[in-house]
């Protein structure tokens, strides 16, 4: 069975220096959050400035995924992948050292556009290095690391949560970091980046026009890929951002709780991600995604039903994150990568990221006004959006994917990167 097959050990190196986008964007994001109440107080900040700092993280990764997709098929994705993460370890040495919030809002603004910019651009150059067999589990090895980024913010803000600046400078710090010491070892990693000869028919091409973007080849699986992650990621970002925020005001909980809830299933997050490495080439990965799908709108249903009564919300958590890792985000990213046409990839996929994160802010500023009118309003939305999610994943499933996989090879199926 090819998801069977043993990678190279190169190909996972290229898969996690690729996978630091995901490890740096949601490792700013929450970073931000857990540190905003101590921004706040050390900066004498106004509530607007407050809210603009956590808006702008969010509209700068949706506009840097959007020009930055566009760059890389423009000018090389190897030549962006490069200089997109030293650009995001600038914002977040500005961000580390800001004495003021003006400096603070400038250190977001570029950390927010490298990071956006970096997530389609990295997951179209390890899709062009894997071979197709490897594809799927190079690719959903990112998602493990999306989930180290939370868990390391996470665990840092709850050590450090009584240094005041000292913990939120360490908490940034490190991001800085881990951002500098993947540009130099990605400086130094060896891919594929320009076709030879005979293989310019199946390579994506530097420069690729933008008329092929609205091809039927790429509009439907750009579509169908948008409309999964959209609806999907409304129900995730709307959890990711205001979890414990719903489970002390709608639920009633303590804020230990609540945060307590949160941090005890990061673990088996990270678990079940690795778990759907595991599948990600082979058919269980499609099978699954069926099984994990129902689970998740009955999650919701629960949620729903019980308008978000604690026990309610307890059941949710639990079936939420069992089914989550298998009718998720790393689907998003696999499928984008098996059905999208390798000249376009890094447009496409940044138009689908960039579109669905400026959705997210929206909804994010509505969430609270609507959880407070009626939280039983706000759960059977999700839940509706949950459903088109999962119809949208199965007509990839059954419609798109079976095409991709008749498709031509890759280059990176006619040659093996050296590192």
């Amino acid at each position: 069975m090819a998801g069977t097959r043993p990678i190279p050990k190169q190909l996972w190196k290229a898969a996690a220096l690729s996978g630091m986008a995901s490890y740096l964007d949601a490792g700013l994001i929450v970073s931000i959050s857990v540190n905003l109440a101590i921004y706040r107080d050390s900066y004498d900040m106004g509530v607007w400035m407050a809210g603009a700092i956590s808006a702008i993280v969010t509209g700068c990764i949706a506009v840097g995924s959007l020009v930055g997709g566009r760059l890389a098929d423009l000018f090389g994705r190897r030549r962006v992948y490069n200089w997109d993460i030293f650009c995001f370890a600038l914002g977040a040495i500005v961000i580390t050292l800001a004495p003021d919030d003006i400096t603070l809002l400038i250190g977001v603004l570029v950390a927010g556009l490298a990071a956006g910019a970096d997530l389609p651009t990295s997951l179209a150059v390890v899709s062009d290095a894997a071979p197709s067999w490897a594809r799927g589990r190079l690719v959903a090895f990112t998602q493990v690391m999306w989930m180290l980024g939370i868990a390391v913010a996470i665990f840092l803000g709850f050590v450090l949560s009584t240094t005041g600046m000292t913990g939120a400078r360490l908490i940034t710090g490190q991001l800085a970091v881990a951002a500098l010491v993947t540009w130099a070892f990605r400086s130094r990693l060896k891919l594929p980046d320009e076709p030879s000869e005979t293989e310019t028919d199946v390579a994506a091409p530097q420069g690729a026009s933008l008329k092929n973007v609205w091809t039927r080849a790429a509009l439907l699986p750009m579509t169908a890929t948008f409309v999964f992650y959209v609806t999907w990621g409304l129900g995730a970002n709307t959890f990711g951002q205001f979890g414990t925020y719903l489970l002390v005001t709608v639920s009633d909980a303590s804020q230990s709780l609540a945060t307590g809830i949160n941090l005890a299933f990061i673990p088996i997050g990270v678990l079940l991600t690795f778990a759907f490495v595991r599948v990600a080439d082979s058919p269980w990965r499609d099978r699954l995604f069926h099984v994990a799908a129902v689970v998740q709108i009955l999650a919701f249903v629960i949620a729903s039903l019980t308008a978000g009564a604690l026990v309610g919300m307890l059941v949710f958590f639990v079936l939420y994150q069992l089914s989550n890792p298998f009718a998720g985000e790393a689907n998003y990213k696999v499928w984008s990568q098996l059905t999208l046409p390798a000249d376009t990839r890094g447009t496409t996929q940044g138009l689908t990221y960039a579109l669905s994160r400026g959705v997210f802010a929206v909804a994010a500023f509505f969430t609270p006004a609507l959880a407070d009118h009626s939280p039983a309003v706000l759960l059977w939305t999700i839940t509706a959006c949950m459903t088109v999610a999962a119809f949208a994943g199965v007509f990839i499933i059954r419609v798109l994917v079976p095409r991709s996989s008749g498709a031509v090879r890759d280059r990176a199926d006619l040659r093996v990167p050296s590192t």
